[in-house]
C-alpha cells in the first residue's frame, strides 16, 4: 500500500504503490484517482485506507483538480464549501494537513521545510515541469516563510528517461526550457526524463537535500502506469508536517 515512507525533521513524505485497496480491474487494487473512470465509494474507501495507513485523519488530505498546469494554491483546510481547484501544486502552512497529489507516469513532488512549518506538493508531468510548476512551488513556499536552503525533496515513482518515448521535436522543445531532461530510451530513440528536469530546476532553486525514487512506473508491476497501460489507476504522494 505505501510502497515508500519517510520523516525529516518532522516532515513526513510518503507515496503509495497499487496495491491494497479494493478497486477492481483494470483499476486494481489502490486507485486513488477520482476522475479515471472507477467507482467512487471504490475511490474514497481507498483513499481512507491510504491515509489511515499512514496515520492521518482522510478528511484532513487536501487533493487537487490537476490540469498539467503551473498554478498553486494556498491551502488551510479541505475543500468543504467550493470546488476542488484546477492547479497542479499545493502549498501550507497548517500543521499536520496532508497535501496529495496524483500520478500515473508523472512526477509527484513533495516539498516540505520543518523550521518554517511549511509545505508543499506538485504534479510534474511533462508539460507543467516545462511550464514552470516547480519554482512555482518553491515560490509559494518561500512567500510563507520558506527558505530553499532548508527545503527537503522527494520525488516518487514516475516514468523514467529509458522509457518516455517522444518525438524528436516534442525532446527539442523541452530541452529548450530544461536541458537535463534531454534523454534517450532504452532502444535508441529521443526520450525526455522528467524527474532529470525536476531535480535540475530543484537545484537551481536553491534545494539541495533532493532524494528521488528508483522507480520507474513503466517497468513496475506494482505501480500504475498511464503510459502502458492507458486505463488504470492513480498513485498518491503526501506530505505534511507534526
Amino acid at each position: 500500500m505505501i510502497g515508500q515512507r519517510e520523516s525529516v525533521s518532522g516532515a513526513h513524505f510518503a507515496f503509495t504503490d497499487r496495491w491494497g485497496g479494493v478497486s477492481a480491474v483494470p483499476y486494481e487494487q489502490l486507485n486513488l484517482g477520482g476522475a479515471v473512470g472507477d467507482e467512487s465509494g471504490a475511490v474514497l474507501a481507498n483513499r481512507e485506507l491510504a491515509a489511515t495507513s499512514l496515520g492521518l485523519d482522510p478528511g484532513r488530505v487536501v487533493w487537487m483538480n490537476q490540469v498539467h498546469g503551473a498554478d498553486v494554491a494556498e491551502v488551510d483546510g479541505p475543500w468543504t464549501t467550493r470546488p476542488v481547484p484546477e492547479v497542479d501544486g499545493l502549498v501550507t502552512a497548517t500543521r499536520g494537513l496532508a497535501l496529495a497529489v496524483l500520478t500515473a507516469d508523472c512526477v509527484p513532488v513533495l516539498l516540505a521545510d520543518p523550521v518554517a512549518g511549511v509545505v508543499a506538493a506538485a504534479h510534474a508531468g511533462r508539460p507543467g515541469m516545462v511550464k514552470g510548476i516547480v519554482p512555482a512551488a518553491v515560490d509559494a513556499m518561500t512567500s510563507l516563510g520558506a527558505d530553499p536552503a532548508r527545503i527537503v525533496a522527494r520525488t516518487g515513482p514516475a516514468v523514467c528517461g529509458r522509457c518516455y518515448e517522444v518525438p524528436e521535436a516534442m525532446r527539442a522543445e523541452v530541452a529548450a526550457v530544461e536541458p537535463a531532461a534531454h534523454a534517450e530510451t532504452g532502444w535508441g530513440t529521443p526520450a525526455v526524463d522528467v524527474t532529470a528536469g525536476v531535480h535540475a530546476q530543484l537545484d537551481r532553486l536553491g534545494v539541495r537535500d533532493r532524494v528521488g525514487s528508483p522507480v520507474c512506473t513503466r517497468e513496475s508491476k506494482d505501480h500504475f502506469s498511464y503510459r502502458r497501460d492507458r486505463t488504470t489507476g492513480r498513485l498518491a504522494g503526501y506530505v505534511w508536517l507534526d
